[in-house]
């Protein structure tokens, strides 16, 4: 399987809190390493250190553009409780380009694998969610086969993240695969992300990459396989 991947869809810059880099700073790492799109998308503001509500409200202040690369203004929002709730409100969810879901233990503590379905479904269900993040993460089982179907269904897309293989999340490995293979085999999309948060791992993507070789995922249906997908993404969420 020949997978160029065009964009990382999901980087973290200091307003995070702790990531360790500048929005300048990534777009120039994306720049030489030939991406041509960026989503920054810093954590909502429950996460501890996490910027601020008017850190969302102000993207007009906020570069189309860096160094010939295209530039995405988002967030990664924590699911709440069992309910799906995020943690930014609605009017905020609805000014940025792109939204990422997912769960951390300092928001969400880690639950039964029903509970944590429950609540990954509920999110799902929101119109404003882009892309499930890092759903592979051994400490929140999921019910694969129905978060799987319920994306597919809404036109979500489910992240494999590269991060979860060499950073964090030890153990996500073999999970992701079953995901994987879960979406390929209900048609789905996936995106590959570097989960970045520092600026030299923005475009880092040689696991995830390998694992989607393993299991003869369709490059075809990678969203950042090509800046086309991306953007008729993104535009459709905006209609």
């Amino acid at each position: 399987m020949n997978l160029n991947l065009v964009g990382d869809l999901h980087t973290h810059t200091v307003a995070s809190g702790h990531g360790y880099s500048t929005v300048m700073e990534i777009a120039q790492v994306a720049k030489r390493k030939k991406l041509e799109v960026v989503a920054i998308t810093d954590h909502s503001p429950e996460m501890p250190g996490g910027p601020l509500p008017i850190y969302f409200e102000s993207h007009g202040h906020f570069p189309r553009e860096i160094a010939g690369v295209k530039i995405y203004f988002g967030v990664e929002a924590d699911i709440l409780d069992e309910k799906g709730n995020l943690a930014l409100d609605e009017k905020l969810l609805k000014k940025l380009d792109i939204v990422i879901v997912s769960f951390h233990p300092q928001i969400f503590p880690p639950a039964s694998r029903e509970i944590n379905t429950q609540a990954l479904l509920r999110a799902i269900e929101n119109p404003l969610v882009d892309i499930i993040a890092h759903p592979g993460n051994p400490r929140y089982p999921l019910d694969y086969e129905r978060v799987v179907e319920a994306a597919v269904s809404r036109g979500k897309v489910i992240e494999i993240n590269n991060s979860s293989f060499t950073i964090t999340r030890r153990g996500s490995r073999e999970n992701c695969r079953l995901i994987a293979q879960e979406v390929k085999k209900q048609g789905g999309w996936v995106a590959v992300s570097s989960d970045a948060h520092f600026c030299e791992t923005v475009g880092e993507f040689k696991e995830a990459q390998g694992l989607l070789e393993e299991v003869g995922f369709p490059p075809e249906r990678v969203l950042n396989s090509s800046r086309d997908n991306i953007e008729k993404f993104l535009n459709r969420k905006r209609r």
